[in-house]
């Protein structure tokens, strides 16, 4: 308790002792929500591993999920340089939003200030490094936009989308997509024409983070193995 109190003291709440608290997605880094939390609520997240809140309406602190069971597992909490803001980053159980949607920030301001294109691409547009400033991480930006679509998917069950119909027909069918996407891939490889490679490994990689999803493996947990191995100097092979 003595932990939690030295960090809680380096915190800045406002007069009405707040301090705002940005939830987020541990797995896809999808902001989730904004909420307030007080001393109280704070310790009341980190003894039961759940996300407490303080309602600034009701003036009383409420349970995200008590309800409804879309609950929020804790995975960490961190505070800013200025130790004004939280960032929660949880396990979500169904949809964080009260009106069902799985992000509470779901309307997307789609012209940027000054009238410039925004930056960001969406699904099934490609683009050259160059095109998205050069920054290698935006290069693979799609990817957090494929997952945290997958993610919703798997949340809200929209009817009529394909990713809620594997979603419904359950791993089987996850599974034998998979392979048979991967069979795609191999015939694929052997064709003059490229362009078919890379349609099918296209395929192929939204079916493997479908699967993942499905059996709640984050995609981070791929990428923390191949940061692993790639960390691994090469060592002599003994094997005869």
């Amino acid at each position: 308790m003595n932990q939690l109190t030295d960090w809680v003291e380096r915190l800045k709440f406002d007069e009405r002792g707040l301090i705002p608290a940005v939830i987020q997605d541990a797995a896809s880094h999808t902001v989730l929500m904004l909420a307030y939390m007080n001393r109280e609520s704070i310790e009341k997240t980190m003894e039961t591993g759940q996300t407490w809140f303080w309602s600034r309406s009701r003036r009383e602190l409420w349970n995200k999920g008590a309800t409804s069971g879309h609950v929020q597992a804790v995975k960490s909490v961190s505070y800013d340089c200025d130790g004004d803001t939280l960032l929660v980053e949880v396990e979500q159980t169904g949809n964080a939003c009260h009106t069902g949607a799985y992000s509470c920030f779901y309307e997307r301001v789609t012209e940027a200030p000054g009238g410039r294109q925004p930056d960001s691409i969406s699904i099934g547009e490609s683009a050259g490094t160059d095109e998205i400033d050069g920054d290698r991480a935006n290069r693979y930006g799609i990817l957090d936009e494929l997952i945290d679509t997958i993610d919703k998917r798997f949340a809200e069950r929209p009817e009529g989308a394909y990713t809620t119909y594997l979603f419904e027909k359950g791993l089987d069918k996850i599974l034998k997509k998979v392979g048979e996407e991967a069979t795609e891939v191999i015939i694929a490889g052997k064709n003059e024409d490229l362009s078919e490679l890379t349609s099918e490994a296209g395929d192929l990689i939204y079916h493997l983070l479908v699967l993942l999803k499905q059996r709640d493996i984050p995609f981070s947990a791929v990428l923390a193995e191949l940061e692993a191995r790639h960390g691994v100097k090469d060592q002599p092979n003994k094997s005869k």
